[in-house]
């Protein structure tokens, strides 16, 4: 018997189970009840602990089981595993039952259950996070193995030709050259352009959306403003290569300049087109969440509304107003798809935006689906330019942090 067929045969059976308890649960509570017993609950609370006591546990076993087995690589039948969890369930359902007493707390007992499964969805997030963090840096220790940290983070050349060669059995790879400054200095030039769109496009609309448009403006241009954010980047990129540079290119051309049509700007530009919505979304919801009393007492001394937002309502919003930038330009940096449609993917350190150059992420994508075999250099070398990404946004979300809090600490005290 197929593995899809016994999981369909396990989760018919186990739906049985829970239903059986539940209707027994509920019909011995209910006899006990119908006795003149005083009881601590109701009769549907014990039915649905007896079914947490049935099929938690099956479940809880079986996804265990599952995933112990996979990791470990044992050759156990799927059959003996979903039936093992089904004796579990018979189990907790007689268990259950036996519970099911005038005395018994079952109101607590579910509490103490969902806590526990609010509890585990949390570990699961923090140990899938531990996990991919596992999982990129044992990978880019083999790639530091091959070549130096210190060359690949100050290195000022892109060229893993030599490593392709070497994992085709052409040469030993020891002309390869991974340095990265150049992959990081596109990232980083095109997250700026597009924060530089961004950034006041989205507060200002914020501003407006949340303190001068009247309602029926506002029910309809916020939609249609976060319709952007649902736009595939597909699409963006397309828009970027075939009518944003073209447009940058002329633009350039007509003040005597030379612009590749692989420049920086168009994607950076069409990036922040991209990540309007999601800081004017969020700055709107912030600058809404301050209290209208601030506003009235600033209107009362005599302020005029623009001086209110700029002394009060920007000041009090104005975590909120960082948290919403850090977020659009953790998009920007991790973006792929517009830059490999509009930038290109030649590595080039130069401070000129009108110049092509590529990202990070371009050069990962572009690693991991070539030709070369996984244990090559140029493979590895995905995995060591995700750590570095992943530090460098950690120590943005880290600076953001310390100066939200300097920064409130700072207003509630001068608003004291």
């Amino acid at each position: 018997m197929q593995t899809n067929q016994l999981l369909l045969i396990f989760c018919g059976a186990l739906l049985l189970l829970g239903l059986l308890a539940f209707f027994a649960g509920r019909s011995k509570a209910t006899r006990l009840r119908s006795a003149g017993t005083a009881m601590f609950a109701q009769p549907d609370q014990y039915a649905w602990f007896t079914v947490l006591s049935t099929a938690g546990p099956a479940v809880v076993v079986s996804a265990l089981g599952a995933f112990v087995l996979l990791l470990m690589g044992a050759d156990i039948p799927t059959l003996y595993l979903l039936s093992a969890s089904l004796v579990i369930a018979a189990i907790g359902l007689m268990a259950s039952l036996n519970q099911v007493k005038p005395d018994f707390h079952a109101r607590q007992a579910i509490e103490r259950v969902i806590r526990m499964v609010l509890a585990g969805a949390a570990l699961i997030s923090i140990f899938t996070t531990f996990g991919i963090l596992f999982s990129i840096i044992s990978e880019a220790l083999r790639f530091f193995q091959m070549h130096s940290f210190w060359e690949f983070i100050t290195g000022t050349t892109w060229n893993p030709g030599a490593s392709f060669l070497a994992s085709a059995g052409r040469g030993d790879g020891s002309g390869a050259e991974f340095g990265s400054v150049p992959l990081f200095a596109g990232t980083f030039m095109i997250t700026a352009i597009a924060m530089l769109v961004a950034v006041p496009i989205g507060l200002l609309s914020a501003i407006y959306m949340s303190e001068y448009a009247p309602r029926n403006v506002r029910t309809i241009a916020k939609p249609v403003l976060e319709v952007l954010a649902g736009i595939p980047t597909v699409v963006y990129g397309f828009f970027a290569a075939i009518t944003v540079a073209p447009i940058i290119v002329n633009i350039a051309g007509f003040f005597g300049l030379d612009a590749s049509y692989n420049n920086a700007v168009a994607p950076g530009v069409v990036m922040g087109i991209m990540i309007i919505p999601f800081i004017s979304s969020l700055s709107d919801d912030v600058i809404n969440s301050v209290p209208d009393s601030m506003r009235q007492g600033s209107l009362a001394l005599g302020m005029t509304k623009g001086e209110t937002i700029r002394d009060v309502v920007i000041p009090a919003a104005l975590p909120g107003i960082i948290s919403a930038t850090l977020l659009g330009m953790s998009r920007a940096l991790g973006e792929t798809m517009i830059v490999v449609m509009a930038a290109g993917m030649r590595p080039n350190l130069t401070a000129n935006p009108l110049e092509d150059m590529t990202t990070v992420t371009v050069r990962i994508v572009a690693a991991l689906t070539g030709d070369q075999e996984f244990a090559s250099a140029e493979t590895l070398s995905a995995f060591a330019l995700g750590l570095v990404l992943f530090a460098v946004t950690l120590t943005l979300n880290l600076v953001s942090v310390l100066m939200i809090r300097r920064f409130r600490e700072k207003y509630r005290v001068n608003n004291l």
